[in-house]
């Protein structure tokens, strides 16, 4: 009898040094990954939007278990985010190493447009971004060609007008790396497999067995995304397309299909010679998606020149088969990991900060646009964020400090210092998709109130009177309902299917963490959350 998947595909013969990737490998919201393989060792990052810091750089050596190793963008003068809104800021990066440079290519649709950064350690510190002069559109990508040539392609509306949203071609230009300027001929070469195709997206270049190769997403990052390619004997072009396009895409498997969005991918290749693809995909309940987009794995295979994604099966398995030996971060010696005495969480686990002990937050920590220098401290006492006047509804930078969700149903917790809270200000726990669409378990002078925020109006759906100076609050979040609680009682009830794409819109999955307003008024109060505790 076949072992099947989840989805009921066969996952095929174990072999005895190979092990198994689950997807998503990156669970929650990770989208539009890229990922290089640098001999043993593959370096992921994803888009960020308005969040800070930007580009988490993860690292892994089976293509299983990952560790983060830094964040690309860490300094306000690389990412500039000002009033950004959630789903502008940065999109779509690639990664790319050469000749002892890592570089990474990226869009801040709200500040500068494209840019490259350089590093010569994935773990940075990586450089100030070197603006691309003239390199308009999106989604941009660097080739290095056999002889060192370096090449941008990207995506930018019809040079002739766009006849329809979405109608946009994929241009190549050289790249002078010394002076880090486009030169030479720009040509659009690609604008899509399909008829009268929207948004060709997030290409990149490759070169195998004498063929260019342009791997892209088309048809919007919704329901209808999918993966295309074509090739070419010349970097110009023109360009062949693939017969069997599109080469993958979950676009036809119903509206109820657990696993939807599919696309935007990049290829590695492992030291074996076996190649494997990185893309975005989400997972749903009820046709709702809270946790945005997530990073998927595939096999690849080659057949008559063209790329095979998942042979026989043809669409995201629950588990791939990887053909490399097991690596386990925290038993590698030279693992940032080990390095840094697990300064990190591991991606998609359990976690319980005890703020008092950190002297630090670990990467995987996340702040909302640039952070004010005064935001937060650590203390002997835990963190203590400071009542800024904003509040989470405003395209300006609240104090809250929060973690990815990945799971559908979790737990998030605080215990909060609010004793001292006078007049308007409040602290506690934030549920968040958007300034508009988000959840809110807020402890005032007296008072805690459960307030959920939906079209960018609160409303209060829950309240109890508290006392005392230490608070514990839970959000408690069951698939698309969740359960507010204040020192063990529940004080309300609260659909969340409004906290999702389908509904807020945008590109973000939801984030959870500890949240601290004046509320209009500025004081230089702060108060003090003593541990924020996560578990699935």
């Amino acid at each position: 009898m076949k072992q099947m998947g989840v989805l009921g595909h066969p996952i095929g013969k174990r072999g005895t040094m190979s092990v198994i990737a689950k997807n998503p490998i990156m669970p929650g919201f990770y989208p539009d990954p890229s990922m290089c393989a640098v001999g043993e060792d593959f370096y992921l990052v994803n888009s960020t939007f308005a969040y800070f810091p930007g580009l988490p750089v993860l690292h892994s050596k089976d293509l299983v278990h990952f560790e983060q190793i830094g964040n690309v963008m860490d300094r306000e003068s690389q990412l500039p985010l000002g009033d950004t809104g959630h789903s502008r800021g940065l999109f779509a990066p690639t990664i790319r190493y050469y000749n002892g440079t890592f570089y990474v290519i990226c869009t801040n649709v709200s500040h500068g447009g494209n840019y490259i950064v350089t590093a010569t350690s994935p773990e940075g510190p990586w450089s100030e971004p070197h603006y691309l002069e003239g390199a308009d559109g999106i989604d941009p990508s660097l080739f290095f060609d056999e002889d060192g040539t370096c090449y941008y392609i990207g995506t930018h509306p019809n040079p002739a007008g766009c006849k329809y949203d979405g109608d946009w071609y994929i241009w190549i230009q050289q790249v002078d790396l010394e002076n880090m300027k486009l030169v030479g001929p720009k040509k659009d070469v690609w604008n899509g497999a399909m008829r009268d195709v929207i948004w060709p997206e997030g290409p990149h270049l490759y070169r195998k067995d004498g063929y260019y190769y342009i791997m892209h997403a088309e048809g919007g990052t919704g329901p209808d995304h999918a993966v295309s390619v074509c090739r070419s004997k010349d970097i110009w072009g023109p360009y062949e397309n693939y017969k069997k396009n599109p080469v993958l895409t979950h676009r036809h498997l119903g509206l109820d299909y657990p696993i939807k969005y599919v696309g935007h991918s990049d290829i590695v290749e492992t030291v074996n010679g076996e190649w494997y693809m990185v893309m975005l995909a989400v997972r749903p309940l009820e046709r709702y998606t809270t946790m945005g987009r997530e990073t998927f794995l595939a096999k690849v295979t080659w057949e008559e020149g063209w790329p095979v994604v998942n042979p026989g099966i043809g669409m995201l398995t629950d588990e791939v088969e990887i053909n490399l030996p097991e690596w386990l971060p925290e038993n590698d010696p030279t693992s940032y990991t080990s390095r840094t005495g697990a300064f990190t969480a591991v991606p998609g686990s359990n976690r319980c900060y005890d703020f008092a002990t950190m002297k630090k937050l670990g990467h995987e920590f996340l702040m909302l646009r640039n952070p004010r220098e005064d935001m937060y401290r650590m203390t002997d006492k835990g963190i203590e964020l400071k009542l800024s006047p904003i509040t989470m509804k405003e395209n300006q930078t609240s104090s809250y400090v929060a973690i990815r969700q990945q799971h559908h149903s979790f737990t998030v917790k605080t215990t909060v210092c609010a004793g001292k809270l006078t007049g308007k200000e409040s602290a506690g726990l934030a549920y968040m998709q958007s300034n508009d669409y988000n959840l809110r378990l807020e402890v005032f002078a007296g008072e805690a109130k459960a307030i959920l925020c939906q079209a960018g109006k609160d409303e209060v759906i829950g309240s109890i009177a508290v006392s005392g100076d230490e608070q514990q609050l839970a959000i408690v979040v069951e698939g698309l309902t969740t359960r507010l609680l204040v020192n063990g009682q529940e004080i309300a009830i609260a659909g969340v299917s409004a906290l999702s794409t389908e509904v807020a819109g945008g590109f973000v999955g939801c984030t959870a963490g500890i949240y601290a307003s004046g509320n209009g008024e500025e004081n230089g109060n702060y108060v003090c959350f003593k541990r924020l505790c996560y578990e699935a």
